[in-house]
């Protein structure tokens, strides 16, 4: 067996290679059309916008490689950004032509929730699916086809209106989500795609991971996000090894941050950050090997930040084995650098880390750690971030930061009105009720360290306690 994976120039292409790992699967990078045509099977993935992905798939000189063995029946898995580039079009990009194996044109999703749509939500796999099942994975999107053309078999989800979560003909399936970050469920939909013997498999995936408090006939999509909140341990780290203090004081070691994702993962986490907290005091970036290492024991989505001043050195973060990108203290002083992200890679991998503090008239922005104090409004800040291209909003209350004294929800409420894109609530969680009040303020997710490091909550038992409480909670 011989998987290619399209260097397509603005894909996780670390995270694909990680899953297909995992599996026991080798790969190869493919740049050219002798690289395509000797593969057994093909993977097109892709994060960013329509016009750069179709771009540096014309600039390799690969459209047609491409499409004549789509036609030949070569088994071929398109991702995310790659299943948009098999459509004919995209209103992110008008006058952009696509690759036309897909006929249809993807469209923005509505504007009555939160775009883009981060965190996980239903696959619901048609009867006639052979390869798609039903069950939870992880999207990162703002456009996706919403009408599945003739002769594609389809799995749909829901977020502000239905759209075509999948399809899959012959030996192709294209998927708008990303199942290299979906946990079991994605390494098990990888394993039935490379198998030649798979003819109907259907129905709920073989490792649990279902929809918990709302039955699957009646997905409710909501602001909050997918279909249901997401809880995200945070790694901060520090020389290599995972610290927590105070904000970010009296630091304590608190483990090494590849084994604290794994177990982070098992229990149930819908996503990692790791802050590197001296980076940016020191003037450094952000340790490579620190990503690489966790990216290696990782299955669910990664986003990274600390130190990250360039496209540059994103980018080198996101070929690491992150999927997003956190900015904080570079983004305050270059403003530009959010549109500079979200051009590059595409608004879906561009977090907006906001550390504010509150004062007489408000919150203020600080920098560098916590270690400058801004004239820049937290709240003003975060609506300027969203033009500018951030697609999501990090949170921190810096009053409550490593308290455990709950969540600033005044701030929390503030900073989601005036907003449309996901805001992920951090500073002061210290137990499930903080949590669950965090996200009847707005916040679309909860991040948090202590309660983890410390071992007063479990992942599953937090997520146990919100789905008492009404919230949608993916187990």
């Amino acid at each position: 067996m011989n998987v290619a994976i399209v260097d397509s120039g603005v894909a996780n292409l670390a995270s694909v290679e990680n899953a297909f790992r995992t599996i026991g699967v080798n790969t190869e990078r493919a740049y050219t059309p002798g690289d395509l045509e000797k593969a057994s099977h093909l993977v097109l993935p892709g994060v960013g916008s329509f016009e750069a992905g179709m771009a540096r798939i014309r600039e390799l000189g690969l459209e047609q490689t491409i499409t004549a063995l789509a036609s030949t029946g070569k088994p071929l898995l398109a991702i995310c950004l790659g299943m948009q580039l098999l459509s004919d079009s995209s209103d992110e990009s008008p006058g952009i032509r696509g690759l036309g194996v897909i006929r249809g044109r993807c469209r923005r999703l509505p504007d009555s929730v939160r775009v883009p749509q981060l965190g996980w939500n239903l696959v619901k796999a048609s009867p006639s699916c052979a390869v798609i099942r039903t069950g939870m994975a992880a999207y990162a999107n703002s456009y996706a086809l919403f009408s599945a053309p003739p002769g594609w078999n389809e799995a749909t989800t829901e977020y502000g209106s239905r759209f075509i979560a999948a399809l899959e003909r012959d030996r192709i399936l294209a998927c708008q989500f990303h199942p290299e970050l979906s946990g079991d469920f994605g390494l098990d939909l990888i394993r039935d795609w490379l198998s030649p013997s798979v003819t109907t498999l259907t129905g709920p995936s073989r490792n649990g991971n279902q929809i918990a408090h709302i039955e699957i006939e009646t997905v409710r999509s909501s602001l909050a996000g997918g279909a249901g909140v997401r809880i995200i341990p945070c790694l901060d780290v520090r020389d290599g090894r995972v610290v927590k203090g105070i904000q970010f004081r009296n630091l304590r070691d608190a483990g090494d941050p590849g084994e604290l994702a794994a177990r982070y993962e098992k229990q149930g986490a819908d996503e990692i950050v790791v802050l590197d907290i001296a980076a940016a005091p020191r003037k450094q970036n952000t340790r490579i090997e620190t990503v690489r290492r966790v990216r290696s024991r990782l299955h669910i989505p990664l986003t990274v930040g600390g130190g990250i001043r360039s496209v540059g050195d994103a980018r080198r973060i996101l070929e690491a084995g992150a999927d997003k990108i956190s900015v904080n203290s570079a983004a305050i002083r270059n403003p530009i650098l959010l549109t500079e992200l979200a051009d590059a890679f595409g608004r879906q991998c561009v977090v907006c880390a906001i550390d504010a503090r509150r004062t007489d008239s408000g919150w203020v922005s600080l920098i560098t750690g916590g270690r400058e104090r801004t004239a820049l409004n937290a709240v003003t800040w975060s609506r300027q971030a969203e033009s500018l291209g951030a697609g999501e909003i990090l949170l921190t209350s810096w009053d409550r930061d490593g308290t455990r004294a709950g969540a600033d929800r005044e701030l929390l409420s503030a900073v989601s009105t005036a907003v449309r894109i996901p805001v992920i609530a951090s500073g002061g969680i210290g137990n499930a009720k903080d949590a669950a009040a965090a996200l009847r303020s707005g916040a679309s997710a909860i991040l948090a360290a202590s309660i983890f490091h410390d071992e007063d909550f479990v992942v599953g038992d937090l997520k146990k306690y919100l789905q008492q409480e009404g919230f949608e909670v993916r187990v």
